[in-house]
């Protein structure tokens, strides 16, 4: 009998031990719709998610993505514990107090969009002063460009997502929009309210930055865990590779 029960007790150790550690290696994200980076309707969920999945499948990782808007992704990676966090996202300062940020998983050019019609030509923020410039709601841009915003020294009004920025500017309410070239390359390709204004819209030469993009990954051990086994995992794979496929 004695040895029945420890025959048991062995056999259940091992499958909880085994639950635990799948569940361990079992990664969940949230993240917006951001094509070409992030999409429910791309292959691989996007470039970002398709790099995220194959850095950590090298690692012998899962990682399972659900799609929020952006704010919301946001709150849920840090507040959710159902979560451990959350992707792309640029680099803040302040994003540290709640996040580890992993190693960079490439990056994209941010700059803004500007009618054909209406081209300005600027090399410093101060000369954009004069202009309306719209923004996305809860995005981080450049840390130069959102203290500006921050202090009313550049005239920005917010947008719920990157397609209503740019429909404000092909309706004239705003004379720029932020925003990441490949999106808005995409969006004017894909996106049926905007298809009318492909042929108005382009994208101003001067470049805001272009900026490296990350996953914030909640603090904590696991967190530590996490950013450790991301950062080992894109040593294994071709970063360029993935990101080429979808631009």
């Amino acid at each position: 009998m004695k040895r029945l029960i420890l025959c048991v007790l062995t056999v259940f150790i091992a499958t909880v031990g085994f639950e635990v550690g799948a569940e361990g290696k079992n990664v969940q994200l949230t993240s917006l719709d951001w094509p070409p980076y992030t999409s429910e309707s791309l292959p691989n969920q996007g470039a970002s998610a398709a790099l995220a999945k194959e850095a950590f499948a090298a690692m012998g990782y899962t990682l399972e993505v659900k799609f929020y808007p952006w704010k919301r992704a946001v709150a849920l990676a840090k507040n959710d514990p159902a979560y451990d966090g959350y992707f792309p996202e640029y680099y803040a300062k302040e994003l540290e107090e709640d996040f580890i940020l992993s190693e960079p998983m490439g990056s994209g050019p941010l700059g803004f969009a500007q009618r054909k019609d209406h081209q300005i030509d600027w090399s410093t923020l101060p000369d954009l002063a004069k202009y309306r410039i719209g923004v996305v709601s809860g995005y981080v841009n450049t840390a130069e460009f959102d203290d500006m915003v921050a202090n009313q020294k550049l005239n920005a009004s917010e947008a719920g997502d990157d397609v209503k920025n740019l429909m404000k500017l092909v309706s004239d309410r705003i004379d720029l929009a932020v925003v990441d070239k490949n999106v808005m390359n995409y969006l004017l390709s894909t996106e049926a309210s905007l298809k009318s204004a492909a042929g108005k819209i382009e994208f101003n030469p001067t470049l805001l930055e272009d900026k490296k993009l990350y996953i914030c990954f909640k603090k904590g051990p696991r967190g530590e865990e996490l950013a450790k086994v991301f950062s080992e995992g894109l040593k294994k794979i071709d970063i360029d590779k993935i990101m080429q496929g979808y631009f």
